[in-house]
């Protein structure tokens, strides 16, 4: 995965002054001195043969003290500019989000976003990416020729090439094929969880990258070896174009709609009557059918597998157990004038224990409607991934406890609870053990 810093970035300097070269520091909350960039490559062509510094003015979160991020980072440089154009909300990101969710126009602008990308020798990809930051651009000592314009963007498309074979190689690495007629085991669904893991971050990479660009589906589809979908845009740009040269008028036209109408009833005759696999509104359709009749949750395991929250949604009561622990702590703490900025390792704490409850909602909430709807094995699997994240946050809280930072009492219940939490896990697993 990148490494994405802007969070913990104080300020920065970037200096591509000299053609093929970018040098620059960059200062880090958490780190006692700037990060050092030796890179080689030149910025685009709003920052080439330019100064920027830049200062982030809003609140920074520091980087986690176990973080092996390379103070010198030396490599090649991707994409460096002042002015990518992103949409930024004008509310509140809930409010933005809400709104969204419900199918409303949320108010928005288009805004230059600096965006800074390098492909480290140490760390990988690393991206600081803000369109609050606030910047200083010197007049350009050199602008760049079209001719180094063309390889400065083939050396950016070649650095991010390398970092996607290294995404592919941990996929490969991991791959998991069993024989077909094997049963599947917990250990089997830990090696299937890990491989989508990998895939995961290989197809969320390339999003990030290429969210934009107008062949985006396309080219992902072929990082990611999905022949079916680049057969699926092959055949779509067939209907597109055969329908273009129909509406065409003159000499032709009526042979154009009698192939366009064979076309699309071969389509129907072999697909069930539908010519599009990307029917936006049959989608929408399907799932607003599915919104009005929602599962429901087998009422003789109320209280057992399934319990409502004070909203009326169902979850498992261990899962909403923790929520409501972690929720508790993140606000005691708080109250105590505490955040997630203030010590690494309460911020580990807090979030390790608040992702310890999704992950298990992930695993047992789907227990509320019926047991055979998720394997035995499975169900161990992922409250294994919980109990990770569970030892985590207790690991963290026995760092924050000599530093006094938490009262006795929140340190004695919080131990108390994710001692009980643990227990309950490991019960859990028992019992989906033995069920196939």
């Amino acid at each position: 995965m990148a490494w994405r810093i802007h969070d913990s970035v104080l300020r920065g300097e970037i200096d591509n002054r000299q053609r093929g070269f970018v040098r620059g520091k960059v200062w880090l909350n958490g780190h006692a001195e700037p990060v050092v960039l030796d890179l080689k490559g030149n910025a685009c062509a709003d920052l080439a043969g330019c100064l920027l510094t830049f200062e982030n003015p809003g609140e920074t979160i520091p980087m986690r003290t176990d973080a092996r991020f390379d103070p010198l980072q030396r490599g090649t440089i991707g994409d460096l500019t002042a002015s990518r154009k992103v949409r930024v909300p004008d509310v509140p990101f809930e409010e933005f989000f809400a709104l969204r969710k419900a199918g409303q126009p949320a108010p928005e602008h288009m805004a230059n976003c600096l965006y800074l990308e390098w492909f480290s020798d140490a760390n990988g990809r690393v991206v600081i990416e803000s369109h609050e930051f606030k910047l200083t651009i010197s007049p350009p000592a050199w602008r760049l020729t079209p001719e180094e314009e063309q390889h400065r963007q083939q050396d950016a498309a070649e650095g991010f090439s390398g970092f996607v074979q290294k995404l592919s190689d941990t996929l490969e690495a991991v791959k998991h094929e069993p024989p077909e007629d094997k049963e599947w085991d917990e250990f089997d669904y830990e090696k299937f969880m890990r491989e989508a893991d990998a895939r995961t971050d290989k197809y969320g990479e390339l999003l990030d990258k290429y969210m934009d660009h107008p062949d985006r589906d396309r080219i992902i589809a072929k990082e990611m070896g999905w022949t079916w979908l680049e057969e699926a845009l092959d055949d779509e740009d067939e209907r597109q174009r055969r329908r273009k040269e129909a509406q065409t008028p003159g000499e032709g036209a009526e042979s154009g709609e009698a192939e366009d109408e064979a076309d699309e009833g071969e389509a129907k005759a072999s697909a069930g009557e539908d010519d599009d696999p990307f029917d936006v509104d049959e989608m929408n359709r399907i799932c607003a059918e599915a919104a009005e009749e929602p599962l429901v949750p087998d009422p003789l395991t109320e209280g057992v597998d399934w319990v409502r929250d004070e909203e009326g949604d169902v979850s498992h009561p261990l899962s909403l157990r923790v929520f409501n622990s972690s929720l508790d702590l993140w606000r005691r703490c708080k109250d105590l004038g505490l955040g997630k900025a203030d010590d690494d390792d309460l911020c580990r704490l807090i979030s390790d224990f608040q992702t310890t409850g999704a992950k298990l909602a992930g695993a047992l909430d789907s227990l509320a409607y019926g047991r055979d709807v998720t394997e035995g094995p499975f169900i161990v699997a992922r409250l294994k991934r919980a109990l990770n994240y569970l030892h985590a946050a207790e690991a963290a809280l026995e760092r924050v406890t000599p530093k006094n930072l938490l009262p006795a009492d929140l340190v004695a219940s919080t131990r108390a609870e994710l001692f009980a939490v643990r227990e309950e896990i490991l019960r859990l697993m028992e019992e989906f053990r033995g069920q196939k």
